[in-house]
C-alpha cells in the first residue's frame, strides 16, 4: 500500500507513475489527498478538545480545593459537552482513515524508474540469455506425452480424483519431483536462506498483507465456513512472519524460504498453453523471500536473480530473463524479472520464476518495520522470488532431456533420485 507521505511529497510523480502500469491515478490520488486534509483537520480539532479537558480537569480540582462548587459544576458541564464532541470528532477521523485505507488498498504499487513502458507481454524486455539450448530431433515428444509413456505423470487420475489441473505422479516421476524440491531447498540453504515449513492456509490479514486481496480474490481458493485461504505461493505465510513487527535493524536482512504446494484456480486460463503441467491449480515451489533495509534491497534483488539463475544453469537448462513492462507487472511489485526456460519439444518459452521487490508496498501493509541505529522506526523492503516453481521445470527436463533410451536425470539431481534415466 501507498504511504500517505509518498503521495503528498510529489502526487503528480506517483500519478504518472501508476500510469505506466496503466492504472488511471487522477481520481484516487486527489481523493486521498482532500481526505488527509480531513483528517489532519479532525486530528488538529480532537487535540484541541484533549488539551481543553486537561485544563478544566486541573481547574475543576482548584475549584474544590477552593470550595467554589458551582464554578466546579459548571466547568464539569463544560468538560462533558467536550467529550460528547471529542466522540463526534473521533467518529469523524475513523472514517476519513478508513475511507482513505480502503482506496489505496485497490490502487497498486509504483513502478520503480527501471521498469519498461508496455501494456502486454510482448513489451517486456529480454535482459540475458544462457544455458545449452538442445538439440532434438523434429518428432521430438511434449512432455504430457512423455509422461504417458513412461507412466510417470497421470493427467487423467488426477481429473477422476479431483478435476483438470491435479496431476498424479508415479514412481520416478514422483522422485523426480522430490528431488527438485531438495535440491532447491539445499541450494537456498547454501545461501544462507533460512527453512520454514508454513501453513498451506492464511487467515483474510494475511491475504491482506501481502496484496492478494483485494486484488485476486478470484484467484485463490476460500474455504468460506472459516474465512481461510489456500496460499497460492509460500510468499504469502512467510512474508506474515514479519506483519506487526518492529525488527532490530542490525538483525536485517532476513533471508528465508519456503516449500509449500501452491492453489491457483487459474480463472480464465483456456487453450494450448495450459496443457500438460504448463498450468496446474496445484503445484510444488520453493520461494526465497528477503525482509531488507530500503538502502540494500536492489542489491539484494541481484542476489536472488543470481540465485534463480544458478539453479538453472545446475540443471543445464537454457533460459533467459525479462524484465518485465508497466502493463505485464503485478499489483504489488515495483520491479519484477521473470525467468523462463525453453521447451524444446513445444518450442516455447515457459515461465518458472517471478523475482520482485515490493519495496514499502507490502511492509506498510503489514506494518514491518524496523528499528534503525538512530532510534526511528522505518519500513522495511520485502522481496520474493520462486527458486524455483516446479512443474514447467519438470515439463522441460521430460522434453529437453529424452532419448531413444528414456529420459535422461540431470546430473545434479541424481543423488537425490537415485537414478540416472528414466525408462
Amino acid at each position: 500500500m501507498l504511504t500517505i507521505q509518498q503521495i503528498k511529497e510529489n502526487p503528480q510523480r506517483v500519478i504518472e507513475r501508476l500510469a505506466v502500469k496503466g492504472f488511471d491515478g487522477n481520481e484516487p490520488i486527489n481523493r486521498v489527498l482532500e481526505l488527509d486534509n480531513n483528517r489532519r483537520a479532525f486530528q488538529l480539532q480532537n487535540d484541541n478538545l484533549a488539551a481543553e479537558q486537561k485544563q478544566l480537569a486541573a481547574r475543576i480540582g482548584a475549584l474544590m480545593k477552593e470550595g467554589k462548587r458551582e464554578e466546579a459544576e459548571e466547568a464539569k458541564t463544560r468538560v462533558a459537552t467536550l467529550k460528547e464532541q471529542q466522540r463526534q470528532i473521533a467518529a469523524d477521523l475513523a472514517a476519513a482513515e478508513g475511507q482513505i485505507r480502503d482506496i489505496l488498498l485497490n490502487v497498486p504499487n509504483l513502478p520503480c524508474d527501471a521498469v519498461p513502458e508496455g501494456r502486454t507481454a510482448a513489451d517486456n524486455v529480454v535482459e540475458k540469455t544462457g544455458g545449452p539450448m538442445p538439440d532434438l530431433p523434429a518428432d521430438a515428444m511434449c512432455h504430457w506425452d512423455l509422461a504417458k509413456k513412461y507412466n510417470i505423470i497421470d493427467f487423467d487420475l488426477g481429473v477422476k480424483i479431483t478435476g483438470a489441473g491435479f496431476p498424479v505422479y508415479i514412481g520416478k516421476g514422483a522422485r523426480l519431483q522430490r528431488a527438485l524440491i531438495q535440491f532447491f531447498l539445499d541450494e537456498a540453504g547454501n545461501a544462507g536462506y533460512t527453512e520454514i515449513e508454513p501453513p498451506y492456509v492464511v487467515n483474510e490479514d494475511s491475504a491482506y498483507g501481502t496484496g492478494q486481496l483485494p486484488d485476486k480474490e478470484a484467484q485463490m481458493y476460500h474455504c468460506e465456513l472459516d474465512n481461510l485461504y489456500l496460499i497460492p505461493t509460500a510468499e504469502v505465510p512467510v512474508t506474515n512472519i514479519y506483519r506487526d513487527e518492529i525488527l532490530a535493524g542490525d538483525s536485517l536482512p532476513r533471508k528465508n524460504c519456503a516449500y509449500s504446494a501452491c492453489f491457483r484456480r487459474e480463472a480464465g486460463s483456456y487453450g494450448k498453453d495450459v496443457r500438460g503441467l504448463n498450468r496446474l491449480h496445484q503445484f510444488d515451489k520453493v520461494e526465497i523471500v528477503r525482509i531488507e533495509r530500503p538502502e540494500d534491497s536492489y542489491n539484494a534483488l541481484e542476489e536472488m536473480k543470481d540465485h534463480v539463475q544458478s539453479l538453472l544453469d545446475k540443471l543445464g537448462l537454457p533460459w533467459h530473463i525479462l524484465r518485465l513492462c508497466g502493463g505485464d507487472m503485478s499489483f504489488t511489485s515495483a520491479i519484477t524479472f521473470d525467468f523462463e526456460v525453453f521447451s524444446a519439444a513445444q518450442k516455447r518459452w515457459l515461465e518458472v520464476s517471478s523475482v520482485s521487490n515490493f519495496e514499502t508496498y507490502q511492509a506498510n501493509r503489514l506494518k514491518c518495520r524496523f528499528r534503525d541505529s538512530d532510534k526511528k522506526i522505518r519500513l522495511c523492503h520485502t522481496l520474493n522470488g520462486s527458486a524455483l516453481a516446479l512443474p514447467r521445470i519438470m515439463a522441460a527436463i521430460l522434453e529437453n532431456y529424452q532419448t531413444p533410451e528414456g529420459i535422461v536425470v540431470p546430473e545434479v539431481l541424481r543423488r537425490y533420485t537415485g537414478f540416472d534415466i528414466i525408462d
